[in-house]
């Protein structure tokens, strides 16, 4: 579900991954958004929307509107069809601090890094395309607040339309909002993602950018966190609270130090510290 407005006020946001990431990250001062279909919560973002269909489909056949149920159901057919021109891109962060699952997922078996960020300042970031939202972890779409906002809609429509516009509006919506959904045994993560959302705002001014690797093309955004910071009055640095090295690293603490001063990020250089997690895996 999409954050309120100062809901991240009091929260940092921790982003587990790699050196070669932390390098990309603050040479260039972007966050790179990754297409959710090439995550593994792909087919968790088709579940959400067919949840969504039978939580509002269910609720009209439990008042006898059979009539009305199979049109939503016939209508987020044609929808799912749709699912690659839904494509969403995310950065993903967790509100756990120095977590050993974080860590193994994540931030390369613990050899890699935690970069947190202010939460109130990403929430201020989130506009039109761009949207911070807490992971909803259900089995059932039943208590998603979407179930209402398509109920409602139905009820007051005599024709269910992909075409019309408050129909168009929350399906969009919804898609958006079927990038931060994954199943509940992972709610232990307490996950938190900065979601673009491409089809939302037709003058979406951000461009695609490509990875090229051996094996395939990656479609990714890049977020100009500089500019973004500056839109907010403070520099990217505020942004950026604390830099962990992973308990498995072997990275040398003054060695990350030189790097960051001798990119121009002084200010960050003593933001950096060490994990305290006892992460020990078992040898292969």
């Amino acid at each position: 579900m999409t954050g309120m407005a100062g809901e991240y006020e009091n929260h940092i946001l921790y982003h587990y991954t790699d050196f070669q990431a932390l390098d990309g990250i603050l040479h260039s001062a972007q966050l790179r958004v990754n297409n959710v279909l090439n995550m593994n919560d792909a087919e968790e973002m088709l579940y959400f929307m067919s949840g969504l269909c039978d939580a509002v489909a269910g609720r009209l056949e439990e008042e006898g509107d059979s009539e009305r149920a199979m049109a939503v159901r016939e209508l987020f057919q044609e929808e799912l069809k749709k699912e690659f021109s839904y494509s969403s891109y995310a950065a993903c962060f967790s509100l756990h601090r120095d977590d050993a699952a974080q860590w193994e997922r994540y931030g390369n078996r613990g050899r890699g890094v935690c970069i947190a960020f202010q939460g109130r300042f990403l929430q201020q970031m989130a506009k039109g395309a761009l949207s911070l939202q807490t992971v909803f972890y259900q089995d059932s779409m039943t208590e998603h607040n979407l179930t209402g906002v398509f109920y409602r809609l139905v009820k007051r429509k005599k024709e269910l339309s992909g075409k019309s516009d408050d129909i168009k509006k929350a399906m969009n919506y919804a898609w958006s909002c079927s990038a931060a959904f994954k199943h509940p045994s992972f709610l232990s993560e307490r996950e938190v993602r900065l979601v673009v959302s491409p089809f939302v705002k037709d003058d979406f001014a951000i461009k695609p950018c490509y990875h090229v690797t051996k094996e395939r093309i990656k479609k990714y955004y890049p977020l100009d966190l500089k500019a973004m910071c500056g839109k907010l009055g403070i520099g990217w640095e505020e942004l950026v609270p604390e830099i962990m090295i992973g308990p498995e690293s072997t990275q040398s603490k003054s060695i990350l130090q030189d790097y960051l001063r001798d990119n121009g990020l002084d200010g960050l250089a003593e933001r950096v510290s060490m994990s305290n997690c006892p992460l020990r895996r078992s040898p292969a």
